[in-house]
């Protein structure tokens, strides 16, 4: 996807983002202004894998740069409200905006979104959660870039699995099983299950043996990961050899939560997340997180902005690898301490 973009660079974009707050973000833009709108509407600002995906949209937009066009990013964030989503698109729409990127806060209910979009010919690339295949049949203005959950869950438990063959420590009591806890993302989100269901498979499938202890909804959020895992220590103390978590943020949380608490590393589980954000991968580096999965991040920005440019200019489209008709899928890839300089470099 990447090697495809610098094909469409000559269609001319300039990205400024308008910042949530600021004077004229929310008004009608004038039908001769010259400049294009793309509006964002995300779930929650505080997600740091979508704030990084985000900076890389922004990025690879104006590498696409040229001087006759300029696309202002118009961005709303949602905090967790399908409500308050349903009326950012809203806005977004009568403000001018030309193409939308939706992140929905709730991936089954999309339709007052699309019907807005569709009544008034604003095409929507959804990004990261996806909606049910039904509902991206409704119009053809519709298109989603993300990733298979099922490959995070699978990745992160054989990634647990190589260690646990390797390291006989891992099994700290020495009882032939792994005592574990998972950390899930929202309850009853569809990633979430995927991703739990499959790390597990995936341990099974490798001929570990498990003791699941627990599992915790955290939202995603690091701070809320970590009074989980506070009170899971509480529980459970040392029994915990294992903590799988549906994201980087969780996984840190929950190395958070036994920082802070009076066990000496020595007693500390092993930390697993998904995501490869750059805390994440930092802490891999500092073996503090003993893997992540990564979530290819610029290159879904980069398939979000390739499409963009050809919804705002009528050309490239045909170069652009879909699945399903319309949809663009990047693949995850297994970190660990001796990939994750690789890794790192992405982001710069």
């Amino acid at each position: 996807m990447r090697g495809k973009m610098g094909r469409i660079a000559g269609a001319g974009i300039l990205a400024a983002v308008c910042v949530l707050g600021l004077p004229g973000c929310g008004k009608e833009q004038p039908e001769d202004s010259g400049k294009n709108y793309i509006g964002v509407a995300y779930y929650n600002q505080s997600d740091t894998f979508l704030n990084e995906l985000l900076d890389s949209f922004r990025s690879q937009l104006k590498e696409m740069q040229g001087e006759d066009t300029e696309t202002v990013v118009m961005i709303r964030d949602a905090a967790g409200s399908q409500r308050t989503q349903d009326d950012q698109v809203k806005e977004l729409i009568s403000a001018g905006c030309d193409v939308l990127c939706v992140n929905l806060v709730d991936r089954a209910d999309p339709s007052e979104i699309i019907d807005l979009a569709r009544e008034h010919e604003v095409p929507i690339i959804f990004f990261n959660r996806e909606p049910v295949a039904e509902d991206l049949m409704q119009w053809d203005g519709l298109y989603y870039v993300g990733a298979e959950a099922e490959q995070s869950g699978y990745m992160q438990g054989e990634l647990a699995a190589d260690l646990i063959k390797s390291d006989s420590r891992t099994d700290r009591n020495g009882d032939g099983k792994i005592q574990y806890v998972v950390l899930e993302g929202e309850l009853g989100h569809q990633d979430a299950i995927i991703r739990t269901e499959t790390v597990v498979e995936a341990l099974t499938d490798q001929g570990i043996e498990l003791e699941k202890l627990s599992y915790q909804i955290a939202n995603w959020n690091r701070a809320q990961a970590e009074n989980r895992m506070e009170q899971l220590i509480g529980q459970y103390g040392s029994q915990i050899e294992l903590v799988l978590a549906n994201n980087d943020d969780m996984a840190l949380g929950a190395l958070d939560a036994y920082e802070k608490s009076n066990n000496t590393e020595a007693a500390f589980p092993v930390f697993f997340g998904i995501d490869g954000t750059k805390a994440g991968l930092e802490a891999v580096v500092d073996s503090r997180l003993a893997g992540t999965v990564y979530n290819d991040k610029e290159g879904q920005a980069g398939a979000m902005a390739q499409i963009a440019v050809a919804l705002l200019t009528g050309r490239g489209m045909e170069e652009i690898e879909f699945q399903k008709d319309r949809c663009v899928y990047l693949p995850y890839e297994k970190v660990t301490k001796e990939n994750v300089d690789a890794f790192l470099m992405r982001g710069l």
